[in-house]
Order: structure tokens, then C-alpha cells, then sequence
């Protein structure tokens, strides 16, 4: 089935616009929805109210040409009213962008450094933040409501890659770079740099927290897979099983799940607990075997999302194509066109899909099934229990097969 289409972001163009440089890298969504991020290209990074995108889209079909004067978003005139009403803001950061993440803060999550009693920034409970990593190394930290940078973080020596915030709202930041290494900053103590993670062997690609900000998935080249430990910030295991580079990662709402896509045309569904592929979505057919998988082979899988339903995963490949899976199903369950795609996310609410391409972002409506028996009852018992402890459960051995997704 065909995805319908909901509307486009097109960035502006000018008569010497090349499309060299025009990547879209990354587009992220807040975590309350209310505002979508995206780069759209060379060095400029768009933050737009998601509200207002939905309205545009209902209001003028599918087409919204967000820079044009029918369709501009009201500017802020003060900062006092800056978060009663979100306003758009255009930020230029200096040099090409290539990661994007949205952090948001809960005071009663202390910074981890103690000896500290004078902070520059006393994050409260309505701060949002937006986190842009660039192609010279540094890591730039912008107020979402007034568009003003904050921090400038420096120690990477390459491209960061990927950035991700822990989602229990501490404000850890956690960046990958193509220096090889993973460095976790703490904003909450003005940005320090609390540790960098080692262990890498050539460019980190993507990172991920899990959903209770306890583990960390990093990606990256020679088929890299790690899983870390982010109160101890050591290594717990590799995955390994992918034949190319892997070069996205994300977890399920229920943590029980993690979706790695890879050049291999390969994405796998892991139990991240015990190491094991549980579901593998192939964009080659028949799969290549291992020697050609380690190839250029035109059918690159650039990226992956969970859906906030824990039922749908979406996969962005070279082949121009953006494809809907079940967890449960070998086949997508829905396509949709798309050129040149690097870079996919859901909504907040799971609604939409939303996906960058030389500049611009193209949204789809997300997939509404009825989700099985089956899916419901891993969603009960894994939001609470492991893999580890499910195992132990007084229970029969199919079921425990059936709750730890190996049925």
C-alpha cells in the first residue's frame, strides 16, 4: 500500500543554490511536539511550531512552502511571551550540520557533578533546548523558545555525527563523532564533559539511549554495534551480525526492542538484552550474501525509527523508496516514494512520519492497525521487566517465548 502523503517543508532556494551541500542530515521532533527541527543544508537549521506545520498542511493540502510570505509563522516580538507562543526561528551555526537533538529538563534531576554550588544556567521544568552537532567538531546549544545560543561545546576533532539527550530529563548529552569516540556532556553542569567512551574502531555513526536512559546503543563503521552502560559508562556488549557499516539506531518505547540499519541493505530487530536478531527487514532481494554485502550495492539503508506504538518500524534506503514494517511481518506493510532521503523520524504522537531530502522534509501518514493480542501483552510485561528477569518468570516455557518476542 501507498503511504498517504500529509504536506512538505521545502527550504528556500536562490538562483545559485548547487545541490551539492543541500543534505538534509537530520530532522528531529521535541519531546512535547512542539516544535520540528531541521537542517536544511549548508549551515542553517530551521525550528518550526509543529502546530502551525499541521494547520498549514490542512489548510493549503499538501504543499507548504514554509518560507513564503502566505505561509510565514508569526515572529516572536518579545522574549516574556517567547513560550506562550511558539514562534519560528531561523539558526545559523557556522558551519555545515549534521546532527540535531531536542532536550528538555526536569529540576528534581540533579547534575551528577556534586561539588558544583554555581551554575551558569538554572535549567527550569519549561526548558527546551536544541542540541546542532557540526561538521568542524563543536556541539552548539540553542533556547528553542527565543532562537539564542547558549553553549558552545569543544573537544571533538571531527564531524559529530549524532547527537542524543537521555530522556528522563537530566540533560545528559551524548554525541558520536567520526574522531571515533562518544563523549557525554552534562548541560545541567553548564556543559562539561563528564566522559568519553572508547572502544570504536573507526567513525561512530548514531547513539541512542534506551527509554529509561540506562543503556546507550552506538553504531558506527566495520559493522559496529555497542551497547554501554550509562551509570557505570562501560561497555556491556557487542552486537554483531550486520556484514557493512551500521549507521542508525533506536530503541522501542518499551526498551525491550532495538531496530540497527546498516549498508549490508539489512535492518535487524534485537532483544538489546541478551544479543540476539529477533526480526531481520531485508531491501535486497534475494539478500547478498555476506562478501557482496560489504559493497557499494544500490540499496543503502540510510536510516530508521520506531513507532511510538512499538508495532511499526520505518526504514529510508538508496533505492528511493520509505518503507512501513510490522515488527510481526517479513514485508512492509506500506512504501512511499522519496529521492535522495537521508534521514527519517516519527512525530511525537506516532502520527507521522517525517523525512529530509536536499534541504526540505516530506511527511507521510504513519501506519493505523489494530495491534495484535500478542503485542499487547509483551508491551504489559516488558515496560516493567527484561529480558533477564521475563526468564525467570513461574510461568510456561512457550510463554516466556512469547513474551521475550521469539514466537
Amino acid at each position: 500500500a501507498r503511504s498517504r502523503t500529509v504536506g512538505e517543508l521545502l527550504a528556500p532556494s536562490s538562483p545559485f543554490d548547487k545541490k551539492c551541500g543541500r543534505e538534509n542530515w537530520t530532522v528531529a521532533f521535541a519531546p512535547d511536539g512542539s516544535y520540528l527541527a531541521w537542517s536544511q543544508g549548508h549551515r542553517v537549521v530551521k525550528l518550526v511550531p509543529w502546530a502551525q506545520c499541521l494547520s498549514n498542511f490542512s489548510l493549503h493540502g499538501t504543499k507548504n512552502g514554509a518560507n513564503s510570505a502566505s505561509t510565514r509563522l508569526p515572529r516572536q516580538s518579545s522574549e516574556s511571551g517567547a513560550r506562550n507562543r511558539p514562534c519560528e526561528h531561523v539558526l545559523d551555526c557556522g558551519d555545515i550540520v549534521w546532527s540535531l537533538a531536542f532536550g528538555s529538563s526536569v529540576p528534581e534531576k540533579r547534575s551528577r557533578c556534586v561539588n558544583i554550588e554555581w551554575h551558569r544556567f538554572k535549567f527550569g521544568q519549561d526548558q527546551l533546548l536544541l542540541g546542532t552537532g557540526l561538521n568542524n567538531g563543536r556541539i552548539k546549544i540553542w533556547d528553542v523558545y527565543t532562537g539564542k545560543l547558549l553553549l558552545n561545546l569543544m573537544d571533538h576533532t571531527e564531524v559529530v555525527r549524532d547527537l542524543t539527550f537521555a530522556p528522563d530529563g537530566s540533560l545528559i548529552l551524548v554525541s558520536a563523532s567520526r574522531d571515533k569516540t562518544l563523549r557525554v556532556w552534562d548541560l545541567k553542569d553548564d556543559g562539561n564533559m563528564m566522559k568519553v567512551l572508547r572502544g570504536h574502531q573507526n567513525w561512530v555513526y548514531g547513539c541512542a539511549f534506551s527509554p529509561d536512559s540506562s543503556i546507550l546503543c552506538s553504531v558506527g563503521a566495520s559493522k559496529a554495534v555497542f551497547l554501554w552502560d550509562m551509570d557505570k559508562y562501560s561497555m556491556l556488549r557487542k552486537l554483531e551480525g550486520h556484514h557493512n557499516d551500521v549507521v542508525a539506531c533506536e530503541f522501542s518505547p518499551d526498551g525491550a526492542l532495538l531496530a540497527t540499519a546498516s549498508y549490508d541493505t539489512r535492518v535487524y530487530v534485537w532483544d538489546p538484552h541478551i544479543g540476539v536478531i529477533l526480526m531481520e527487514f531485508g531491501h535486497l532481494f534475494p539478500a547478498p550474501t555476506p562478501i557482496f554485502a560489504g559493497g557499494a550495492n544500490d540499496r543503502w539503508v540510510r536510516a530508521v525509527s520506531f513507532s511510538h506504538d512499538g508495532l511499526h518500524v520505518a526504514s529510508l534506503a538508496d533505492d528511493k523508496m520509505v518503507r512501513f514494517w510490522r515488527i510481526d511481518e517479513e514485508h512492509p506493510v506500506q512504501v512511499a516514494p522519496l529521492n535522495n532521503g537521508l534521514c527519517c523520524t516519527f512525530s511525537t504522537d506516532g502520527s507521522v512520519l517525517a523525512a529530509g531530502q536536499d534541504g526540505s522534509v516530506y511527511f507521510w501518514a504513519t501506519p493505523r492497525q489494530v495491534p495484535s493480542l500478542q503485542h499487547l501483552c509483551r508491551l504489559a510485561v516488558r515496560r516493567v521487566l527484561p529480558t533477564s528477569q521475563v526468564k525467570n518468570l513461574p510461568i510456561p516455557c512457550k510463554v516466556v517465548e512469547f513474551l521475550c518476542y521469539q514466537i
